[in-house]
């Protein structure tokens, strides 16, 4: 049965149930639940962040899942918060600049995790939300999810979404969402490189739990210098990537889990992973 996590805001009491909780083993499932539009407001966004937080520090936890409640995945930024902040003596500045802070601050959570952080997806991801599905290591939809970045639409090109999007998605296509904001079906959201798979809706659950659960099946200490490895590299010319890699590999090989991994290979029987 799913936990509350609850957070405090400074100054203001608990705000329970924006985000949900429930855990399949090592496998953690954070679900979005402010239907029916599941938006990134600043009590979200600090929520999401909460539960991130806790999931990195907990070592029982090995993969995490972002999934939703209701017909939208996120509908993005709270556009009536930050309109209600323009009569602000600053005519918002400062709440627009903790807002998008924030949200830097939650996507580089989500890469800088040492788990794994996989998206499910039922229904539309816009804007920051589809930003939310690009930050994500893996992204699994139904059939009738949709993405897009429709900034454009209203005059406010979805810049910061961009930073996720054009890393996940090839370049001209992550282009195209930008500067059409058209909305682009689920198989289309597969082609352009912002989803791994696509599940009738009735499976969708099902498909992700599999992957998370042969995922945490894995040496938590391998995933995490992994994952690591995986973002550094892509920044990095190709020389250096090498370079760099080389030595994580090193490193990585003198771990004890990649000796019992070995050794356990060679023996034919399954590993015992210890995490060192």
């Amino acid at each position: 049965m799913a936990e509350v996590v609850s957070f405090k805001r400074d100054g203001e009491g608990p705000a329970a149930g924006l985000v949900l909780s429930s855990r399949a083993g090592g496998v953690l499932r954070l679900t979005l639940n402010n239907p029916p539009a599941n938006v990134l407001s600043i009590a979200m966004m600090e929520a999401l962040h909460a539960a991130l937080s806790q999931a990195g520090d907990d070592p029982s936890v090995r993969v995490v899942v972002i999934a939703a409640t209701g017909q939208l995945f996120s509908a993005g930024h709270d556009l009536k918060e930050i309109t209600a902040h323009r009569a602000d003596a600053d005519r918002g500045r400062a709440f627009f600049e903790k807002t998008m802070r924030l949200c830097a601050d939650l996507m580089l959570k989500i890469t800088h995790l040492p788990k794994p952080v996989i998206a499910e997806i039922d229904g539309l991801a816009t804007a920051a939300g589809c930003q939310l599905v690009a930050s994500c290591d893996l992204a699994i939809c139904t059939d009738t999810a949709t993405f897009c970045t429709p900034g454009v639409n209203i005059g406010l090109f979805c810049s910061t979404p961009m930073v996720a999007v054009s890393r996940a998605a090839h370049r001209k296509q992550a282009m195209e969402m930008l500067l059409t904001g058209e909305t682009i079906d689920a198989s289309t959201a597969k082609d352009f490189g912002l989803v791994n798979r696509i599940v009738p809706k009735q499976y969708l659950t099902q498909v992700v739990d599999k992957y998370a659960s042969v995922i945490a099946s894995k040496s938590p200490l391998t995933l995490k210098i992994g994952k690591e490895a995986f973002y550094r590299q892509l920044e990095m010319p190709l020389e250096a990537a090498y370079d760099y890699t080389a030595q994580v590999m090193v490193e990585n090989m003198l771990a004890k889990d990649a000796a019992e991994g070995i050794g356990a290979f060679l023996d034919k029987r399954h590993p015992e992973w210890t995490g060192e």
